[in-house]
């Protein structure tokens, strides 16, 4: 009898047990308070990050229209701004311990608004109609990501993070990884591939590592602080030495795009290459999207799509003022040859840059410039002794 209800029992509790299991990562009501938890955390850390930022630049630009001597440093509205830095990354730290890192990442685009919204009302920055749009697109492609994010949740144990470093995606990931990173490396530095996507693309990779790191870090704080100790495994060590030197390579490659290009395109396609990176590198290391019906992955994709639109047109409506040239330059006058113009006469384009004396059409008035002719006429001395001029100067008529 023992040996015939055995098997029934087993085929009766299987699909239980697969149920279950196929259940947990949508209908579980915790699992949406941590993705809730989560998207607020990076939300409110991305405000406070855009509130420290534009205090930090209005005491820049506070002191630079005053006479006050003192540095940067030395102001209360630069600590402030530092303080709320510090506060902000904090909050989009913890926000990885709670939420699927495919759902934290591609909120960063909060900070574009906030900034947008704050440059606006504080730093009086002016604005068109299709500004506002832009910031519409951004927040409706925020507001997707965060209701057809994914749901899946794990604990951030020692053993459940060593795992998913040796699974053969994440593996395979990290080959594809090394090998683009390591070519578009010799590129940069040997070819002088000095293009803004090469660079950004640099920095994305390797925030990719950055961003896992970060979520395997904060998982294994929150599960220790709950009573499970985890900083005993080395695996969180490390993690920790990954973050460190993906962080300080990321700043580097940063500066180096700074020195070449303008900030808003690094925002915007730095934002849209990171977010993009982040996402693959989460769903192959953490599998974000396992068990995620095709609805909601093709709504969250739509929401990513929108939000990068909204932030590229955000970024790409801040033109760099031209700035005032209060003096003239050799290669400005009309007619000066330098060493640079290989004898061909320099006029400068009067709609490129301001020059004074410029001339847009100067082919009637070549007569302007034609030296006048000065003739010496010798003058026999008279015979009673009286000095007369060496020379005279003739009236130079200019011919009809």
């Amino acid at each position: 009898m023992e040996g015939g209800n055995g098997p029934d029992l087993q085929l009766q509790q299987l699909p239980l047990a697969t149920a279950a299991i196929s259940v947990l990562p949508h209908e579980d009501p915790y699992s949406y308070k941590e993705n809730l938890i989560g998207a607020l955390l990076a939300i409110f850390g991305h405000l406070v990050i855009s509130i420290a930022l534009n205090l930090q630049k209005y005491s820049h630009i506070r002191l630079a229209g005053s006479r006050d001597p003192r540095a940067y440093f030395r102001t209360k509205t630069w600590w402030c701004g530092l303080f709320f830095l510090l506060l902000g990354e904090l909050g989009v730290f913890s926000s990885y311990a709670f939420a699927p890192l495919s759902l934290i990442v591609p909120l960063s685009a909060v900070s574009v608004i906030a900034s947008a919204i704050i440059g606006i009302i504080f730093i009086k920055e002016k604005w068109k109609p299709k500004d506002f749009l832009s910031c519409g697109l951004a927040v409706v492609g925020t507001y997707l990501l965060i209701t057809f994010g994914p749901n899946s949740h794990e604990m951030m144990t020692g053993d459940n993070i060593t795992k998913h470093l040796v699974s053969w995606p994440f593996l395979l990931y990290m080959l594809v990884e090394i090998i683009l990173f390591c070519l578009l490396l010799y590129f940069y530095k040997r070819k002088n591939a000095n293009y803004i996507v090469v660079i950004l693309l640099l920095v994305a990779l390797l925030g990719s590592m950055t961003v896992v790191t970060v979520k395997a870090i904060a998982g294994m704080i929150i599960v220790s602080i709950q009573g499970s100790l985890q900083l005993g495994y080395p695996i969180f060590y490390i993690m920790l030495v990954c973050m460190v030197a993906t962080a300080v390579f990321q700043a580097r490659f940063l500066t180096q795009a700074s020195q070449l290009y303008d900030s808003s395109q690094i925002a915007s396609i730095g934002y849209i290459l990171s977010t993009a990176t982040a996402i693959t590198a989460g769903a192959t290391f953490y599998l974000d999207f396992t068990g995620e019906d095709v609805l909601h992955i093709c709504m969250f994709a739509l929401g990513c799509l929108i939000a990068f639109l909204g932030v590229f047109l955000i970024t790409r409506n801040k033109k760099k003022s031209i700035p005032f040239e209060p003096y003239i330059s050799m290669d400005a006058m009309p007619g000066m040859q330098n060493v640079h113009d290989k004898g061909i006469a320099v006029q400068p384009d009067l709609k490129a840059s301001f020059s004074y004396g410029a001339l847009e059409n100067n082919d009637s008035m070549a007569e302007i410039y034609t030296p006048a002719t000065l003739p010496i006429v010798q003058e026999e001395h008279g015979s009673k002794g009286v000095s007369a001029l060496p020379y005279r100067v003739l009236e130079h008529s200019k011919k009809e």
